[in-house]
């Protein structure tokens, strides 16, 4: 049994992004150390707030990504993204003392498409919020404290080391706890979900954190929470599998956008 880490609802957390490749390699990102939007800052979608996991890029738009499930319509119980309804494109999304706007859902990108596959429908969840050019000029694509992403994974071997950085409002600002290192379990559903164990595993608010693998690869976002049979395991959805359906459901040529600062595994925290 599962459920999403449903975003922490009710909290106004006002917190304060994949194109062409050349896009992203010729961009001048803000410096990590002062930019307001980077992976890892809230966002806050009508009364809900999760963690942005990545920045990407298409042609000349930044974007930076959440859970689908992050602009639901239903229950916490509600995992079938071909089923769940979602908040509309268009929906404005608080990051950073920014107003982006939902560019991208897979929730409804599967429901226009008409997917039927169980396993695209129960871990497909990502969503892009498009930022506008004042965000852009505050944003850096570095994971806060691991550095990176080194570039794109396309899943996890049993027991490799991941990290992570949740920033759920449930914290409290408490941030020494918000980077997270763990071990996977391995990949399931045919390659579209992870299994992982964190020191402090995800909690509501942490929904649509990255994953990063040992060697600074991007490859999951975190999605559901596991009841049965290991309780607090979370599910973190195949980042490469969600960029694809992305590009061929709405967002063509997305792509994500490597870290400024280098992966740093062994990080002090």
């Amino acid at each position: 049994m599962k459920r999403h880490l449903f975003a922490v609802a009710g909290l106004a957390l006002a917190v304060g992004l994949t194109a062409h490749p050349a896009d992203a390699a010729t961009r001048r990102w803000a410096a990590a150390g002062s930019a307001k939007v980077h992976p890892g800052v809230q966002t806050v979608t009508k009364d809900s707030q999760c963690t942005a996991n990545f920045v990407f890029t298409a042609g000349t738009s930044v974007y930076l990504g959440q859970a689908a499930h992050c602009s639901s319509t239903g229950g916490s119980t509600d995992t079938n993204g071909c089923l769940t309804g979602s908040l509309p494109l268009g929906t404005p999304v608080s990051v950073a003392g920014y107003t982006g706007t939902l560019a991208y859902n897979s929730w409804l990108a599967m429901r226009a498409a008409r997917t039927t596959d169980a396993s695209t429908c129960a871990y497909n969840d990502l969503a892009l919020i498009k930022l506008p050019a004042a965000a852009v000029a505050s944003t850096n694509p570095s994971i806060p404290v691991y550095g990176g992403p080194t570039g794109l994974g396309s899943g996890t071997s049993t027991l490799e080391s991941v990290f992570s950085y949740g920033n759920s409002g449930l914290r409290f600002g408490l941030t020494p706890t918000s980077p997270k290192r763990g071990t996977s379990l391995g990949d399931g559903a045919n390659g579209w979900t992870t299994t992982v164990y964190t020191a402090t595993p995800g909690i509501p608010g942490d929904s649509g954190s990255g994953f990063l693998d040992g060697s600074g690869r991007a490859f999951g976002v975190l999605s559901t929470v596991g009841l049965t049979p290991y309780p607090l395991d979370n599910g973190v959805g195949n980042l490469a599998k969600e960029i694809a359906f992305a590009r061929a459901h709405g967002v063509p040529g997305l792509a994500l956008v490597n870290g400024t600062q280098p992966f740093t595994p062994n990080a002090s925290l």
